[in-house]
């Protein structure tokens, strides 16, 4: 997992920035200047590039293409759903509190769901670091879920799971005790492929119910200014990109089934 993560980071924009910034300095004390200028020129247009709201817009559009918003009332009754974690970082021992990200959409619209009788059973997936935090996701997810009116009756907590793959094993466990095999699945519409692919692969029928779209917020001449929260929003989208290719082998331009 270590690995991984540095692998990931590496392949992330500013990560790869700098990597070729790193070089660039080192070809120049190295005497190659000419090769020094072009890596350090690769490194501000690389950064530049996906630092600009144009290019996250473009690029969350197409991810999400082929998950359309769909009103609650839209999605077909079934008798759990899964909220996967990502959007609430866990309260640790100097904050009482979780904090909510972009992504908590997820557990809203999930309780939105369940409001409309798209699902009487939530399970909310998503684990803890102890190192670091004193509940899991989940049961920060579950303190929100309460706040939105849903009962304490209609959740079970999934907190074992630290990244996609683990969500969709542990969470088919709790499923298939309760012989439940066709799910919602929410996620974020960047995240929905790759969740969907290890949701299949772990046996279950998973309906995608996509939320936390990205929506333009600037216009113009602004739309090529570079902003760290779209540098932010490309690393996820890249990593996204990364995970269905080489993680999983699926194309992320495929369809998923209905």
């Amino acid at each position: 997992m270590i690995l991984a993560k540095i692998a990931t980071a590496l392949l992330s924009p500013l990560g790869s920035s700098l990597l070729l910034g790193l070089i660039g300095l080192i070809l120049g004390l190295a005497g190659r200047r000419r090769l020094a200028w072009l890596s350090g020129t690769l490194a501000i247009a690389w950064l530049w590039f996906w630092s600009v709201p144009a290019v996250s817009i473009w690029l969350a559009g197409q991810i999400s293409a082929p998950f359309p918003p769909q009103a609650p009332g839209q999605l077909p009754r079934t008798e759990a759903m899964v909220i996967l974690g990502g959007g609430i970082t866990p309260p640790d021992s100097e904050h009482l509190q979780p904090d909510l990200n972009q992504a908590t959409d997820r557990v809203w619209y999930g309780a939105q769901l369940y409001h409309a009788g798209r699902a009487p059973l939530i399970i909310l997936s998503g684990g803890r670091n102890p190192q670091l935090h004193t509940i899991s996701e989940a049961a920060a997810m579950q303190q929100l879920l309460l706040d939105l009116g849903v009962p304490a009756s209609a959740i079970l907590l999934e907190e074992r799971s630290r990244n996609t793959q683990q969500n969709a094993q542990f969470s088919t466990e709790l499923l298939r005790q309760r012989g439940i095999q066709t799910v919602l699945l929410v996620t974020s519409a960047f995240h929905m492929t790759r969740a969907l692919a290890h949701f299949q692969h772990a046996g279950l029928h998973p309906i995608p119910a996509a939320t936390d779209y990205k929506l333009p917020y600037k216009g113009g001449w602004r739309h090529w200014i570079p902003d760290t929260d779209d540098l932010d929003d490309n690393a996820k989208m890249l990593k996204e990109l990364i995970g269905q290719w080489v993680g999983t082998g699926i194309q992320w331009r495929r369809v998923p089934p209905s």
